[in-house]
């Protein structure tokens, strides 16, 4: 996808970078689209999308949409699509620039802020929050152990968790730091799993997810002169 300006569409591609579909997300809009994740939203599975950009954290609120996952292969007129249900949230403390979020097992949403301002903090949705029609707060977890700096570019641009719920994985620009999720949903450095180093792989490095239990994916934003790129990459540990 895109973030600030773009469409409100998702885009489909292979691990060559093939297009293989364009997907408007009805009912939506992009003020600045960051992150993207995949969870149970009742007995389907759904895309959340978090509009949770905020360079300057001034925004009052911000925006979840929530849809299901478009089949690859089958094309259909926007208007034939259901609208994308939306969140609409209100940090508890302050505004935050988030471009990282996760679903868990049970649907509730982890966002992860950037790091701009207090340390790099997750805050969690409840999975009632949904359809309830109002501006609801989340809840603040606690802070994470990456040290955060925008002069190295060790600040947070995604997170996923892995496909049996045990493990996140969350980026910065530079390196992969590596949590083991506890039956609480809260995180402990993974000790048998070090920083990955990913400096210097990509123009901008911005996406991550589990392909499976030791690959992952990495997307990267296009650059001046260096298209977006897809990697996937195994880091060291067991």
């Amino acid at each position: 996808m895109n973030d600030s300006g773009g469409d409100p569409v998702l885009y489909l591609t292979d691990t060559t970078g093939a297009a293989l579909g364009v997907f408007p997300v009805r009912g939506a809009s992009n003020r600045d689209w960051e992150a993207l994740g995949r969870g149970p939203c009742g007995r389907i599975e759904c895309l959340v999308i978090g509009d949770t950009g905020d360079n300057n954290e001034r925004r009052r609120s911000v925006t979840l949409y929530r849809m299901p996952e478009p089949e690859a292969g089958v094309t259909s007129r926007r208007a034939d699509r259901p609208a994308a249900e939306s969140l609409t949230l209100h940090y508890p403390d302050h505004p935050h620039d988030v471009e990282a979020l996760y679903v868990e097992p049970n649907g509730a949403i982890i966002l992860i802020t950037k790091g701009r301002t207090d340390g790099v903090i997750m805050f969690r949705v409840p999975a009632d929050a949904w359809g309830t029609g109002r501006v609801v707060t989340p809840e603040m977890v606690g802070l994470l152990p990456i040290p955060a700096s925008l002069m190295t570019g060790r600040v947070v641009t995604d997170a996923a968790i892995s496909p049996d719920g045990e493990r996140v994985a969350v980026r910065t620009y530079r390196d992969v730091y590596f949590f083991l999720r506890g039956p609480d949903g809260r995180l402990r450095p993974d000790v048998d799993r070090p920083v990955c180093d990913i400096a210097g792989r990509e123009p901008q490095g911005e996406g991550i997810d589990y392909w499976d239990r030791n690959t992952l994916v990495l997307t990267s934003e296009r650059a001046a002169f260096a298209a977006g790129t897809i990697i996937l990459l195994r880091c060291p540990g067991p």
